[in-house]
């Protein structure tokens, strides 16, 4: 399998997919392409028909949309999703209200790791989004993750598709400085330990290229 990324610092949804390949235990390429140069649309075209990443490539058939890839790599891999039905259905819930939603968030607080902007990017709309998703995040704990059977620290105990939907969510709340409180703060702090996240940011403090419109704040 070859996966289509853009850079680490900036694409959310590339974080998605590759957080669920790297779960999933599946080998595959990483194939990096700098978003927003001269080429890179006719690069990304010649993996992806959206001519968007990120993109799956398995054996030739291309897979498209975070979602969809990380609904075919749970194929592969059934543990990418909890085991418990009920469990299952809210996973898929809070995951697909995640790819829709948020959208003052994703405006106004677009993920840069490279950068400190504590305090940017507040206002109404984007705080009853970060109250929304403080929600999400404290009830799936709560119902879910902290159960004896189940325990771990993430969203439903071990880690799954609905940590990679709210992963790019973290690196926000650490670029603004958005600290929740209760369990959803250690479900932040959680996550940004989380190996394979502080791999990705590593590697994303690591770039060079810089997109003038995702840097909102100077």
């Amino acid at each position: 399998m070859k996966l289509i990324i853009g850079n680490k610092n900036y694409s959310s949804w590339s974080l998605r997919a590759w957080l669920a390949a790297r779960a999933s235990g599946q080998p595959f390429e990483e194939i990096r392409i700098a978003l927003f140069i001269p080429g890179s649309r006719e690069r990304i075209l010649s993996h992806s028909p959206s001519g968007k990443v990120p993109c799956l490539i398995d054996h030739g058939l291309a897979i498209w949309d975070s979602l969809a890839i990380c609904e075919y790599l749970a194929e592969k891999a059934p543990g990418l999703w909890p085991a418990d039905p009920a469990a299952r259905a809210v996973a898929r819930s809070v995951s697909a209200e995640m790819h829709s939603g948020f959208a003052d968030l994703r405006r106004h607080m677009t993920m840069n790791i490279r950068k400190d902007y504590a305090g940017q990017g507040r206002g109404a709309d984007v705080d009853a989004n970060i109250a929304r998703i403080e929600a999400i995040w404290n009830d799936c704990r709560e119902r879910f993750g902290a159960k004896a059977n189940t325990a771990g620290p993430y969203l439903f105990g071990a880690f799954s598709i609905a940590d990679a939907m709210y992963a790019p969510v973290c690196f926000r709340f650490k670029t603004y400085a958005v600290q929740p409180a209760a369990a959803a703060g250690e479900y932040l702090a959680a996550m940004l330990a989380d190996p394979l996240m502080r791999e990705w940011e590593t590697t994303a403090r690591a770039e060079s290229e810089s997109i003038p419109s995702e840097d909102l704040y100077g």
